[in-house]
């Protein structure tokens, strides 16, 4: 990808930094299906203490963490809550139904957020017609919600409610740590409500790859298994968890800057004729923004950006999304907001760009 080009598609497209690269030359290694590598080890380790939990699991990608965690908590012909635009739901192709044989019950959230209750008039009873219902789901920050931070006092009355009634509760926290950051609520006191958490490093935090799950240690010696039926089982993987681990140490505390260059793009936007936004709305790393439809289709208008410099993903018919990350500085985003400018003055008369046809927001 040519350096003049700003892309805003996802925080997923970072590259590693030179001392990030550095780290992972240097690992040591090990085969780490017979639990012999020592940077892996490190690695979970580390982030169980970060989230006050007893173990964690370092697998390839958030949705196998996530779809192991369904695993854990649901058997076959069982279900989850979860927010009807959660990533769990929306983008991982159904995975609880292909792999665990569960069943998704997906509720309508406001901008993402859930209830205790909406929720409590969805809980399934014991009548043979309906599936248990055994766990429930929620996503923190909210992706398709322009990464909002669910508010803690309502997850807190969600987990208390979980429990009277024998539930469990699994975070999708991909971008947790953006909302540890936003917020000044410290990790181990989000980790607190529920049973498993999920962490992705190839986010905000910047490393290549890999996700971990985080559990008690008869939960995660468990999700051990489930990982090597899926395919999960890697040998000298601490080339890569040296990345995630570096991530962890150096990369939590900047995504405050990824935070404000969302904010200063969100207010440029929001002075921006026919584009809507409320800047209020944009708490983290993650800008949506409408299209007015006189500019055209919000795929048209991203097709502009991208042959002008600059990369948004539309992800829905008027609606785009900006994502910043590490590999954005201030200067980008001053560069973006003109090329911003510019495009949508010229699709006033200008013919129409390429359209994107990937509506995927990972």
């Amino acid at each position: 990808m040519s350096r003049d080009v700003i892309d805003l598609r996802s925080d997923t497209i970072t590259l590693p930094t030179e001392a990030m690269r550095k780290a992972m030359a240097e690992a040591a290694v090990g085969d780490d299906v017979f639990g012999e590598d020592p940077t892996v080890r490190r690695l979970e380790q580390r982030l169980a203490e970060m989230l006050g939990k007893q173990a964690a699991l370092f697998v390839p990608s958030g949705t196998m963490s996530n779809q192991i965690a369904v695993r854990l908590h649901c058997g076959r012909g069982e279900e989850f809550l979860c927010e009807a635009t959660c990533h769990i739901y929306a983008y991982e192709q159904a995975g609880y139904a292909q792999l665990s044989g569960a069943s998704a019950r997906p509720i309508a959230g406001e901008r993402g957020v859930l209830t205790r209750r909406q929720l409590e008039s969805h809980l399934r009873g014991e009548d043979i017609h309906f599936p248990r219902t055994r766990l429930v789901c929620l996503e923190n920050t909210h992706n398709r919600s322009g990464g909002r931070v669910l508010p803690f006092d309502e997850v807190q009355a969600i987990a208390t409610w979980a429990g009277e009634h024998g539930l469990a509760m699994h975070l999708d926290g991909a971008r947790l740590f953006n909302a540890v950051v936003a917020t000044g609520i410290e990790a181990p006191r989000w980790a607190a409500l529920f049973d498993t958490v999920s962490v992705c490093f190839s986010k905000g935090l910047g490393a290549p790859v890999g996700s971990a799950l985080c559990g008690d240690r008869d939960a995660i010696e468990e999700a051990r298994r489930h990982r090597k039926v899926l395919g999960g089982g890697m040998r000298q993987a601490g080339i890569i968890a040296a990345g995630a681990l570096y991530a962890l140490e150096h990369h939590v505390e900047r995504l405050a800057e990824d935070h404000a260059t969302a904010r200063q793009l969100a207010e440029a936007v929001a002075h921006i004729d026919r584009l809507h936004i409320c800047p209020d709305d944009v708490q983290t790393n993650i800008v949506l923004f409408d299209v007015d439809p006189a500019l055209g289709t919000a795929a048209e208008l991203a097709g502009r950006l991208d042959e002008a410099g600059l990369r948004m993903l539309a992800i829905g018919p008027q609606q785009i999304r900006a994502v910043t990350h590490l590999g954005i500085s201030e200067d980008d985003i001053r560069r973006g907001i003109e090329i911003l400018r510019r495009e949508v003055s010229a699709a006033h008369t200008g013919p129409a760009g390429n359209a994107k046809r990937s509506t995927y927001a990972g």
